[in-house]
């Protein structure tokens, strides 16, 4: 009898049982406590897992039911996914910004029976919006501060009594949780995964155990990233919220298929200071990482000595070099590169990288935005092997990928095995294979848009083929601005081209139906702020800053070397600064950080209408 028909079919619960039995003592997850680092191993993972699974059925959670978490990365996140799959639930993640406004429409829409809250702030946002969630049963609390002797809602149950019930429920009925597991069928929905939102409210993506499996096939166990694929000998670090199907991949999906070490980032905010302690060798960012990344660097670098300044500029104009000579070839070395490379490895590079925390990194990938090909040629340059990916939440974030000896920079790669990809003839990219999902929760009318009539996804995405293998996207096609003129212009390519400068964080280039294109502008408060201490430019705030003079004509020799780089018509004729930076509670980035382009318009309208009836250029 085949392991198949004894124990069902496989999920990444499956996976997380399986490995704790064949690898008890093995490390799975990493941790701080005060301070410390904890381990966690794959049978207590496991059995974290198995018992919240029990004491969801304590609670009465049938198959099919959406359990909801709404934390930042930590073990417990890992724990209440994989237990809630084991139990055939459907797993609901909230973004930790997300505001009581967006919990409600999220939690309403999913009509979620359970909802794991970190803290009392998310606990909060829940019991203000609560009167709008008929469906909500319980919240079960991880963190008791605040809460335990300070609320009496019968609703809530914190994280310790929740496993008491686990436990108590396993008692009774131990083999409650495998039977449900056994049952399980390749068309389950197993996640709910919102998109982000940008031109109107988020919609709930159903991926199927079919979809998530053919995912890790595709993207761990076949090699579609790392080469070799990912090991227990790998290590990552959690960082980017867990409800973002990107993120689920690199922690949750690697290190249940391949068992990749797991350690959860303190917060946002110590991200770079957990790499140095870390040192992963698989690390995937977002563009906004890897240019914050760029950015400190540059902070580090003007503010060391003047023979140590000059030093770090020379060797990085060396890596710059070296960066192009890699994309000239492929991201492979010969053996000129790799001289000079060995020579500025012992002079410089060495302990950059350690310093950023990307000594031991072997595959690093960037995606769910385009990014600059310098930022990408200069991690290359310093000895990151550096990979644009692509993918969405609608395809399990399985389409294309450059892979290791076959970097085309400027493209997200080729296709992954067992990927069609087609460019239709208004440019749009479609993809069809295993992992499209089943569809928009509740939204028929989504599901049928998001789909052609012969069965493809619409990415919305607009692309092009390089050489006949590799993908290059050029913008979302609702983002394509054509001017009063007719010309048809990919704002991103601007914007990104602005943005890899360290003093530049946002750049939104409008332009649709005018006369010709503006920007506006926000600067890097931390790396303009320096630069202006530098120069004995008093400032108080982020506005003040902005409005300087002479952070503008910062700005505008920015704009100006950029705009030497486009054509005429592509050319960013004027530009304003944004007196605030931008913020997702306000509502003009979403949760994944990226721009609202109908609310800046709404909300900045009068400095945009300012550039176009003669204001100062």
């Amino acid at each position: 009898m085949t392991a198949a028909t004894t124990t069902g079919l496989t999920t990444v619960a499956t996976r997380v049982r399986d490995r704790a039995a064949k690898t008890p003592d093995a490390v799975a997850l990493r941790a701080k406590d005060f301070g410390i680092w904890r381990e966690v191993t794959w049978s207590r993972y496991w059995a974290q897992a198995e018992l919240v699974g029990h004491a969801l059925l304590a609670l009465g959670v049938d198959a099919g039911d959406r359990v909801a978490i709404h934390s930042e990365n930590r073990r417990e996140w890992l724990y209440a996914d994989i237990g809630a799959v084991a139990v055939r639930a459907i797993t609901v993640g909230l973004y930790p910004t997300n505001p009581a406004s967006e919990v409600a429409y999220l939690l309403s829409h999913s009509a979620a029976r359970v909802l794991i809250a970190e803290d009392q702030e998310q606990v909060d946002k829940a019991l203000a919006v609560l009167d709008a969630l008929p469906d909500l049963e319980r919240i079960v609390y991880l963190e008791p501060r605040g809460i335990r002797h300070r609320y009496d809602n019968p609703k809530l149950l914190s994280w310790d009594d929740f496993l008491a019930m686990g436990a108590a429920h396993r008692a009774d009925h131990p083999d409650a949780v495998a039977r449900r597991m056994r049952e399980v069928e390749p068309d389950d929905v197993m996640t709910l995964i919102y998109t982000s939102g940008t031109t109107g409210p988020p919609k709930g993506a159903m991926l199927t155990v079919a979809n998530v499996e053919f995912a890790v096939e595709s993207l761990v166990e076949g090699g579609g990233f790392t080469d070799p694929p990912p090991s227990p000998k790998d290590i990552t670090l959690s960082y980017l919220p867990l409800c973002h199907v990107a993120e689920r991949i690199f922690t949750t999906w690697f290190s249940a298929s391949a068992g990749v070490q797991v350690h959860f980032a303190e917060s946002i905010e110590t991200v770079q200071a957990n790499l140095r302690e870390v040192q992963p060798t698989i690390l995937f960012g977002v563009p906004r990482i890897w240019e914050k990344v760029l950015a400190s660097i540059t902070i580090s670098a003007s503010s060391a000595t003047w023979l140590k300044r000059a030093t770090t500029r020379f060797w990085l104009r060396v890596a710059d070099g070296l960066g192009e000579q890699l994309v000239r070839n492929g991201g492979n070395h010969t053996f000129a590169t790799r001289l000079k490379y060995g020579v500025g490895w012992l002079m410089c590079f060495r302990a950059l990288k350690a310093r950023i925390g990307m000594r031991h990194v072997r595959y690093a990938s960037s995606g769910a935005a385009p990014i600059s090909p310098q930022v990408l040629r200069f991690f290359m340059g310093i000895g990151v092997p550096m990979h644009e990916v692509y993918g969405m939440t609608e395809n399990s974030a399985v389409a294309t990928g450059n892979r290791p000896g076959r970097v085309k920079v400027g493209t997200v790669g080729e296709p992954h095995p067992g990927v069609e990809l087609r460019i239709a003839d208004d440019g749009e990219i479609q993809t069809r294979h295993a992992g499209v999902f089943a569809g928009y929760w509740r939204d028929e009318d989504a599901t049928r848009r998001a789909m052609t009539p012969d069965g493809w996804l619409r990415t919305g995405d607009v692309g092009e083929w390089v050489d006949g293998t590799h993908v290059r996207i050029t913008d979302r096609m609702k983002d394509i601005i054509i001017t009063a003129g007719g010309k048809n212009v990919a704002p991103s390519e601007v914007e990104n081209a602005l943005k890899t400068s360290p003093y530049i964080k946002e750049a939104i280039v409008l332009g649709d139906q005018r006369p010709y294109l503006v920007a506006l502008i926000g600067i890097e408060y931390d790396t303009v702020g320096h630069w202006a201490r530098q120069r004995r430019i008093t400032y108080t705030t982020y506005r003040d800053l902005a409005e300087k003079d002479e952070v503008r004509e910062l700005v505008q020799g920015i704009v100006t070397k950029v705009n030497e780089r486009f054509a005429t018509v592509e050319q960013v004729k004027k530009f304003r600064m944004l007196p605030k930076e931008l913020d997702h509670e306000d509502g003009e980035l979403t949760a994944t950080q990226k721009v609202k382009r109908s609310a800046l318009a709404k909300v900045f309208g009068p400095l945009v209408d300012d550039m176009y009836l003669g204001g100062r250029g």
